[in-house]
């Protein structure tokens, strides 16, 4: 007889909180959204806040779990409860660093809410999917850039009055100081004065830069966790960055088989962001790229004599050889600046006797690599060009003192 008072017990228990659960839908008017402290860019760690707005007239108990984006790295807990009283708000925050660009999906959020009459949790979910774009690391650019032209830096450039150097805008006289050119002694000024004068020149502005990026087969490949187009990704935000603070219009073409983005070249905040839209979702391809394709389109958009920096890698004179017959398509207008990312640093590979057999054959691969490397660039070079063959630690110095030294040089 007990027996049978307690499963009716039970029962008459369990259904009144299958009721209360089922008559305990979560309100229209308890608003649950997700927002994002700013937009995600790679490496860098972004808030990300559930907002909890209660306008109902009771207090309401909640469990919240966000669906984010697996490949992101969590820090803090997705998950919490929190206690909303009647006619206000509660929200939580958790960070996520992205691993590389593109785009990543959130999914809802996970409710469980208590029943009017606290009896069962009821489960439901709220807000809606979205995918969120992840750019290149701006940060990271300009603080390449800085670590790069330190006291040349151009922040430190824009208290001064004006960059000098080897430029063709004459700026002032001055008198002459042992060391300075003959070239540059005002001969009518000097013969007024009674003493040796100098001119004085100021870098040129409102020049052009154009990066050509190559987003072909030997972009794939890795160093470290990144990818040699993420690598050069972020050496042209610095250089763009740089040219943007020098005066210079700075711009972008991206290119494969076919050209896959273009951006005409200007100056500005508003360019900087236009750049970082069209280089978020840009990967490599495993084809070779067509320098001549890039080349016929650099020359055919951009009528002003230019800087064309090719990003891009060379295996051998061989290999290379249509980038080598393409540069023609470049000259004389431009003036083309071939910037390879190499595999690693092979100087230092060769730069001790090797101990033993392993180390005698890795030492002669990698004299033959740099050999067949320094010949193509030297080709590049024969035929009026610029080269440089970098390691990924010196890609941005070394990019960043070629374009100032091009400047100083009135090159362009």
């Amino acid at each position: 007889m007990l027996a049978w008072v307690a499963v009716t017990y039970d029962l008459i228990i369990i259904s009144v909180a299958l009721f209360d659960a089922w008559n305990s839908k979560l309100p229209k008017t308890v608003a649950i959204e997700r927002h994002f402290g700013g937009r995600f860019a790679v490496g860098a760690e972004t808030d990300v806040q559930i907002d909890v707005a209660n306008h109902t007239q009771r207090d309401i108990s909640l469990i919240l779990k966000d669906e984010y984006p697996p490949q992101m790295q969590l820090f803090g807990n997705r998950e919490a409860r929190v206690e909303v009283e009647a006619q206000t708000s509660a929200k939580f925050f958790y960070s996520l660093k992205p691993p590389k660009r593109g785009q990543f999906s959130f999914g809802r959020i996970a409710v469980r809410h208590l029943s009017r009459w606290r009896l069962a949790w009821c489960q439901t979910i709220a807000g809606k999917p979205i995918t969120v774009k992840v750019y290149p690391n701006m940060r990271r650019a300009r603080e390449a850039e800085l670590r790069a032209l330190g006291t040349r830096s151009f922040v430190a450039a824009r208290r001064k009055s004006q960059w000098r150097g080897e430029g063709r805008d004459f700026e002032s006289l001055r008198d002459y100081v042992r060391g300075d050119e003959m070239r540059h002694i005002s001969w009518t000024a000097t013969a007024r004065r009674g003493k040796l004068v100098t001119r004085q020149y100021q870098m040129e502005r409102d020049q052009t830069i154009l990066v050509a990026l190559d987003a072909g087969r030997l972009m794939t490949g890795r160093l470290e966790n990144e990818t040699k187009l993420d690598l050069a990704v972020h050496a042209t935000l610095a250089l763009m960055s740089a040219a943007a603070r020098a005066g210079d219009n700075a711009g972008l073409v991206v290119f494969g088989r076919r050209i896959k983005t273009f951006l005409p070249p200007k100056r500005g905040a508003e360019h900087l962001d236009a750049a970082l839209e069209a280089l978020h979702a840009i990967e490599p391809e495993m084809i070779e790229p067509s320098y001549a394709r890039a080349f016929e389109f650099v020359s055919a958009n951009s009528q002003r004599r230019s800087l064309v920096v090719v990003l891009t890698d060379l295996v051998d004179e061989e290999g290379s050889s249509e980038l080598l017959s393409s540069l023609k398509l470049l000259r004389p207008r431009h003036l083309p600046l071939v910037v390879t990312i190499g595999d690693r640093d092979l100087k230092a590979v060769v730069r001790n006797p090797p101990e033993d057999e392993n180390e005698l054959f890795t030492q002669s691969v990698a004299e033959e690599i740099m050999y067949q490397r320094e010949a193509a660039l030297r080709l590049v070079e024969s035929q009026g060009g610029l080269a440089l063959d970098v390691t990924a630690a010196a890609l941005v110095p070394r990019l960043l003192e070629t374009y100032l030294r091009v400047k100083e040089r009135g090159l362009l």
